[in-house]
């Protein structure tokens, strides 16, 4: 599992979320072609999940999530990036 991305929330699929004061949901994710290797912190199922970046202006923010069941998403974000 890859220890430097941090579980920061489990979010309903549309439900208001900021990364950095960006809306995740108001944003188009750009996809990095990176990909992370994690647990669900709630019932340890492995997950590949993508990374994401979103902009606004000239602030942009990286962020990894995945659907852990149907609209139902893992949120993480990186520790050092």
């Amino acid at each position: 599992m890859d220890e430097n991305w941090k579980h920061i929330k489990t979010v309903l699929d549309s439900e208001s979320f900021e990364v950095k004061g960006l809306n995740i949901w108001d944003l188009e994710w750009k996809t990095t072609g990176e990909s992370i290797k994690i647990k669900d912190p709630k019932y340890g199922q492995c997950y590949t999940f993508s990374v994401y970046q979103i902009t606004r202006g000239s602030e942009t923010v990286r962020f990894s999530a995945g659907e852990f069941s149907n609209n139902i998403w893992g949120i993480y974000i990186e520790q050092n990036p």
